[in-house]
């Protein structure tokens, strides 16, 4: 996320974020496919509540997302070497927010070739180094990020590609620009599962300043056609067709509202209140409101 919005956003996560949840490892998602979902912990250090996953074939293993840190990679490393101990052959990015890709360099240590769409590529070059060097303004402290150096995919898409690793095939998909520019997704068909990334927030309040809306909806639109069961999102918990609907709901509710109380106030807080009342509720992340009131909608910076 922009440096100056992941200010608010930690600051947020600090306060509300209160209690401690041990991750409990890789969910078993369907045959080979594994996943962390319906993370409790949001704070900053635990990835600020991302899910991530990975898809074994007979050939290797395929990596979704890295989460926020060296740390944190290795942790995810260590979760994987007790479900196999085959070679991590790629990490797919689904796009460039440093808590789905601040591990990857601990990955291309181990000789994973790092994927992604050209636009996550570009804006991990253009946002990376930056964020890296003001973890502190991120809620994250030098030794919770010690060992933590940026890892850029080497290998790029702007449409579709497939991953064959003997008997599984790993398709990335792009569709329109949605939560950030090269926001892709991850579908394992031959299990019917999906991964989003950060198009799906399940009842998580979701980060939208980067968001193009239309092209968002197009993304969920586009999900709705796929024959898949079992939907990995972002943040939260295992989904399915319902919380597509529900954020598509969401997303449109929310650019209506916030469209009409910003063009008559520049009150973050008091249109905050106003939009609270309005959204559905959702479990986390409710800080993220003022954030996106602030970055998208006034167009201000946010100051510590």
């Amino acid at each position: 996320m922009k440096r100056l919005t992941m200010i608010c956003f930690v600051f947020m996560s600090v306060v509300l974020c209160t209690g401690a949840f041990a991750q409990e490892g890789l969910t078993k998602i369907a045959k080979n496919v594994y996943s962390y979902v319906d993370v409790k912990d949001g704070s900053a250090a635990n990835s600020f509540a991302a899910n991530a996953g990975i898809v074994v074939g007979k050939d290797g293993i395929v990596v979704v997302d890295t989460l926020i840190s060296a740390k944190e990679a290795q942790r995810f490393i260590k979760d994987i070497r007790k479900i196999s101990g085959k070679p991590i052959l790629f990490v797919i990015d689904t796009h460039y927010h440093l808590d789905h890709t601040f591990g990857n360099a601990e990955f291309a240590k181990l000789g994973a070739v790092i994927v992604a769409h050209a636009n996550c590529r570009e804006n991990m070059i253009k946002n990376g180094e930056d964020t890296l060097k003001n973890v502190k303004e991120y809620g994250l402290t030098p030794e919770q990020m010690e060992g933590t150096v940026i890892a850029y995919p080497t290998l790029t898409f702007t449409d579709k590609m497939s991953i064959d690793l003997g008997d599984e095939s790993v398709d990335l998909i792009y569709v329109a620009s949605s939560h950030t520019t090269g926001n892709i997704l991850v579908r394992i068909p031959n299990k019917k599962v999906l991964f989003t990334g950060d198009i799906l927030f399940t009842d998580f309040h979701p980060y939208m300043a980067d968001g193009d809306i239309p092209g968002w909806v197009r993304n969920i639109d586009y999900i709705e056609t796929l024959d898949v069961d079992r939907i990995i999102p972002g943040h939260g918990p295992l989904s399915e067709q319902k919380d597509l609907s529900d954020m598509k709901n969401y997303l449109l509710a929310f650019d209506s509202k916030a469209k009409e109380l910003s063009a008559h106030s520049n009150d973050t807080k008091a249109i905050s209140v106003e939009m609270l009342k309005s959204l559905p509720a959702r479990a986390q992340g409710q800080w993220m409101v003022p954030v996106n009131i602030q970055m998208k909608y006034l167009k201000k910076d946010i100051t510590p």
